[in-house]
């Protein structure tokens, strides 16, 4: 009988995963990685519960009961905090906006999980995501590809995984739509069934994460000057980590037209604001680029390019710049090209690659050179 561990966050799409596989016949291991050490959720958000929180844990565990499989927890809290927080505080403190659940997926969830469900004997990590992975004979290389379901596609989120840990994923929702999801935990009297999804970032439920920021690197968050792209001051900020591109409200400054963040310059400690039009741009770099139906981009290529989640994508053209990075080249301009999210390539339902955008503009001018 082929093992396999499920990753269980205690919400529906795991809890239905883990269903699916034990009546494939697989054997199945219930694991909730306890990434954050939490409080006893409030009020307002029993019945929800955060990913990986207490009641989360719990749910997990009762459905891991139900359906008669083992169930642990896996303690990884000193993995995640030098891993995943350490680069969520580093970046915002650069200016950049990060993705934690990008690197946390990679590191943690189908990377740590990983290593430790081989060494339990297992073939594979499971999970709840909504995308599909196939075998490509031809390319002798696995692939990703969107989910049928739009509104709940989440290749987005995992475009950074490497063939070894394709190659060791299972992912029995990739036909399904979310409606489906829900029907099917119904039939099977899950408890889980009727659960409300889990929005927030994991480490921060209830909390702003400028408050969280604010105490984790209080001595690294200093206020500066807000000024147009004209360089005339206009107001003064409270830390640059508490801005982000495309941002209006916050800024404390009244004009005639809306005004928005455009630029974040950590180095003079700066916000830069700008008018509606100003936030849209057509080129720009992409740095830790990864690629899954080959290693490397060697000419042009004609792509859709998503530059954070709930973007439609785009069509542009990516080139090969020097050290691994690459170009990209909207046909139309976009708005809020966001430095620290990730832009993600894909051809029809395939998914091409990606990486991180730069927040450097000048970068691409001199990587051209």
């Amino acid at each position: 009988m082929t093992r396999v561990v499920v990753a269980m966050s205690g919400g529906v799409d795991s809890s239905l995963a883990a269903a699916l596989l034990k009546q494939r016949g697989f054997e199945v291991i219930g694991i909730t990685l306890r990434l954050w050490r939490y409080q006893e959720p409030s009020r307002e958000w029993e019945g929800f519960g955060s990913c990986c929180s207490p009641a989360a844990i719990e749910d997990a565990r009762s459905v891991a009961y139900q359906l008669q499989v083992p169930f642990y927890i896996l303690n990884v809290e000193a993995e995640f905090s030098r891993t995943i927080i350490s680069y969520f505080v580093r970046e915002y403190l650069q200016g950049r906006t990060p993705n934690p659940c990008l690197f946390c997926n990679r590191q943690l969830k189908f990377g740590s999980l990983l290593r430790r469900a081989r060494g339990w004997g297992a073939d594979y990590v499971a999970s709840g995501h909504y995308a599909r992975i196939h075998y490509d004979p031809a390319k002798g290389r696995y692939l990703l590809w969107r989910s049928p379901d739009p509104r709940k596609d989440q290749s987005y989120f995992l475009f950074n995984l490497t063939q070894d840990q394709l190659a060791h994923l299972l992912l029995p929702l990739a036909e399904l739509c979310k409606e489906e999801t829900r029907r099917m935990a119904t039939e099977l009297g899950l408890a889980v069934a009727g659960k409300p999804e889990s929005q927030e970032i994991c480490f921060l439920p209830e909390r702003d994460y400028r408050e969280f920021l604010r105490e984790v690197a209080p001595d690294e968050i200093r206020p500066g000057k807000i000024r147009d792209r004209n360089g005339r001051i206009l107001g003064e900020h409270a830390g640059i980590p508490f801005y982000t591109i495309g941002q209006r409200k916050g800024l404390g400054i009244t004009a005639a037209r809306p005004l928005f963040v455009v630029g974040l310059d950590p180095e003079r400690n700066e916000v830069i604001i700008g008018e509606e039009q100003d936030l849209f741009r057509s080129q720009f770099m992409v740095e830790g680029v990864h690629f899954i139906p080959f290693d490397e981009l060697r000419g042009e290529m004609e792509v859709s390019v998503k530059i954070r989640y709930q973007h439609p994508g785009a069509r542009a053209h990516i080139r090969p710049l020097p050290a691994g990075r690459v170009e990209v080249d909207f046909e139309e301009p976009q708005k809020a090209i966001t430095p620290g999210q990730a832009a993600v390539f894909y051809q029809e339902d395939l998914v091409v690659g990606g990486g991180i955008i730069s927040s450097d503009p000048g970068d691409l001018a001199r990587h051209r050179a």
